[in-house]
C-alpha cells in the first residue's frame, strides 16, 4: 500500500514535482490541482513540519561510503546568503520564510561533494581513451543488452515518439547509472545547498537548481530530505537535475505519475523527450569521421566550440574533411578527443552530437554515449 503524504502547496499550473515512494524511491507525479493563494502560507508552515519529522538525522558518514563523507553542522539559516535565497523563494513563489529557515536548519554542508565537484589539477591530463574505458566495457555492455531486452517495448515506442534512436536512448541510462545500479546516495538537498552556499564558483547555477528543487518537493507535500542522487543533486536512473525533471521528465508507463527511479519506462520517455525537445534530428548520423593531416591548422575549427556551424566547404579551407558522406550544407563542428601526451582523435559532430551534449557538456561524454550505443 503506498502511503499518502498530505499535499502542501501547488502551483496554478499543471506541472511535475516530487515525492518520496516507500523507503528507497524518489518519485516524481504530475500535479494538477490548483490551491487557493490565502492557503499558501499555512500550506507552507506545513512543509517545515513535514520536513523536521521527515528528516534522518545527519551523521558523520553522510550519504556517501562510510568513513569518507565529512558532514559539517549547518549555519545556513544565518548566513546572509541564504537569507537572500530565502526571501526570493518568499516573493517569487510564495513559500513562508520560517518554514524555510527550518528546513535549512537541518541541511548539512557535505565536504565530499565540494572534493568531487573540484575541477582536476592543471597538471592532469586528461585522455578520451582513459574515459572511453570506463563506459564501453563487457559489464556495461552485458546490462545494456538485459535493459533493453526488458524493457523492449518501452525503449521502441520511445524511439518512435520522439524520434531518436533506440540504442541512444538505452546508452545515455547505461552511461549515466549502469542502468540504474548507481543512481547515488547522497542526500540531494545537502549536495544542492553545498554547492550553492559554499562553491562560489557555480553558485549561481546550483542556486537555481536549489530552487527548482524545492519546488518540486513543495508541489507535492514531500519532505525535501527524502531524495537522493548524485554529489551534483541528479536523480533517478537517467540522472536529471530537477531543472530537467520540472520540464522534460514524462509519465511514459501512463499510471499518471513520474518515476525516474522506479519505473525504467517513465526514465526511457523522459530522456528520449529530452532529446527531442532539445533539437534531435531524425537520421541524421550522430558522428562523421574527420580527415585532419595538418592540425596545426585548425585551431580556429577548435576555438569556434563544439555547436555545430561550419559547412563542409568552410571546413575544407583549413584542410579538414570528412571521411563519411556529408550534406554540403548540413552544419558542422570538429571535435577534438585529447589523449594525454598522444595525438588526440578527431571526429565531425553534427546536430545530434550537439544535442547529447545539452545532456552533459562534454565531448568526451557524448562519443561514449555513441560508442556504448
Amino acid at each position: 500500500m503506498r502511503k499518502t503524504v498530505p499535499t502542501l502547496n501547488e502551483t496554478s499550473t499543471p506541472s511535475t514535482a516530487a515525492t518520496r515512494k516507500g523507503d528507497s524511491t524518489w518519485t516524481i507525479v504530475s500535479t494538477k490541482e490548483r490551491v487557493s493563494t490565502p492557503k499558501i502560507a499555512l500550506l507552507a508552515a506545513a512543509f517545515a513540519l513535514v520536513s523536521g519529522c521527515a528528516a534522518p538525522p545527519a551523521s558523520a558518514s553522510g550519504s556517501g561510503a562510510p568513513g569518507k563523507t565529512r558532514i559539517v553542522a549547518s549555519d545556513y539559516p544565518s548566513r546572509p546568503a541564504v537569507r537572500q535565497f530565502v526571501a526570493a523563494m518568499s516573493e517569487r513563489h510564495g513559500f513562508d520564510a520560517a518554514s524555510l529557515d527550518a528546513v535549512f536548519s537541518q541541511v548539512r554542508r557535505n565536504d565530499e561533494v565540494i572534493r568531487l565537484m573540484t575541477p582536476a589539477p592543471p597538471s592532469f591530463k586528461r585522455s578520451w581513451r582513459n574515459y572511453r574505458a570506463r563506459f564501453i566495457d563487457p559489464t556495461r555492455i552485458a546490462a545494456g543488452v538485459g535493459f533493453w531486452n526488458a524493457h523492449a517495448r518501452a525503449v521502441n515506442r520511445a524511439s518512435l515518439q520522439y524520434g531518436v534512436p533506440e540504442e541512444v536512448i538505452v546508452s545515455i541510462i547505461g552511461v549515466e547509472t549502469v542502468f540504474g545500479r548507481v543512481t547515488g546516495d547522497f542526500r540531494v538537498i545537502d549536495a544542492l545547498a553545498t554547492l550553492a552556499f559554499d562553491y562560489p564558483r557555480r553558485a549561481d547555477y546550483f542556486r537555481s537548481e536549489l530552487e527548482q528543487f524545492l519546488l518540486l518537493a513543495r508541489e507535492q507535500g514531500s519532505s525535501p530530505f527524502a531524495a537522493h542522487g548524485s554529489y551534483a543533486g541528479a536523480m533517478g536512473l537517467p540522472q536529471f537535475m530537477p531543472t530537467s525533471i520540472r520540464q522534460w521528465a514524462v509519465d511514459f508507463d501512463g499510471d499518471g505519475r513520474i518515476d525516474l527511479h522506479g519505473s525504467p519506462a517513465d526514465a526511457i520517455g523522459s530522456v528520449a523527450n529530452f532529446l527531442s525537445r532539445h533539437g534531435w534530428v531524425q537520421g541524421l548520423p550522430l558522428r562523421y569521421g574527420a580527415i585532419v593531416p595538418n592540425p596545426e591548422r585548425v585551431g580556429p575549427l577548435l576555438e569556434a566550440g563544439i555547436a555545430p556551424k561550419f559547412a563542409i566547404a568552410e571546413l575544407r579551407e583549413h584542410g579538414v574533411d570528412s571521411r563519411d558522406p556529408v550534406s554540403v550544407d548540413a552544419p558542422l563542428a570538429l571535435i577534438e578527443l585529447v589523449n594525454g601526451d598522444d595525438p588526440p582523435d578527431y571526429w565531425l559532430g553534427g546536430q545530434n552530437f550537439y544535442v547529447i551534449t545539452r545532456y552533459n557538456r562534454s565531448s568526451f561524454y557524448a562519443m561514449a554515449v555513441i560508442e556504448l550505443a
